[in-house]
């Protein structure tokens, strides 16, 4: 996945979720933030950013904060890049013989999933999650309690009535994890619903990514640790 008219920054402060004030050159500007979790181990005064340019002219911010310096990496923290990147993966890597169709959004009882993709003789549901929440070489997932998520996990195990696949794969935004964890201080019930699905034959894969100024990809699959 590739990144248009990427510049970087200094990141000043985030007044509300959905900005962030950042110093360009002699110049601060109002930025949007895509990405609504709390990351404030990420957005520290003082840290650079990089940003893309919107070519839409009436827009009311002129940039989009999608990736963030941190512990001497680059995470990318844009919310709407996993999907696009399990996308990627599911139509490159060659796990999927025969593939017939891959769709965003797929409608099941009171949920969307992210992607649902069919060969001759499947039928995936995939929900996709975004990590960028990290301490030491170990992901977390979630960075703030999710009740979306935990609805996500009860219908993924509910869905194998019907003959579907369930998948919930977590796109690790950065390099140097060993690990993938639930965060059970922040939100117990995600990581009992999680095990759970394990139990239940949901298939759960984590990948990290390669990042880079302008650009981000899945790379190597990394082992989660119930």
């Amino acid at each position: 996945m590739k990144y248009e008219h990427i510049e970087s920054g200094i990141f000043l402060a985030r007044p509300n979720r959905f900005i962030a004030h950042v110093r360009m050159g002699d110049q601060v500007e109002i930025c949007h933030v895509k990405n609504t979790g709390r990351c404030r181990e990420l957005l520290q005064e003082g840290c650079t950013v990089y940003l893309e340019r919107s070519g839409n002219p009436k827009r009311k911010t002129r940039y989009d904060l999608v990736s963030v310096e941190n512990g001497g990496q680059i995470i990318n923290m844009d919310s709407q890049a996993p999907n696009s990147l399990a996308e990627e993966w599911v139509l490159e890597n060659g796990r999927f013989q025969d593939l017939r169709k891959v769709k965003r959004e797929q409608k099941y009882g009171d949920s969307r999933f992210d992607l649902y993709v069919e060969t001759g003789e499947r039928r995936i549901l995939m929900e996709v999650k975004g990590v960028t929440l990290k301490e030491g070489d170990t992901a977390y997932f979630p960075d703030a309690p999710t009740l979306r998520g935990v609805k996500h996990i009860r219908e993924l195990i509910r869905c194998q009535e019907d003959g579907f696949e369930p998948w919930l794969f977590f796109v690790i935004q950065m390099k140097g994890i060993k690990a993938l964890r639930p965060n059970d201080r922040t939100q117990a019930e995600f990581g009992e619903a999680l095990r759970e699905a394990k139990n239940a034959g949901v298939r759960l894969l984590a990948s990290d990514c390669l990042v880079e100024k302008d650009s981000i990809r899945i790379d190597q699959e990394i082992p989660i640790l119930l």
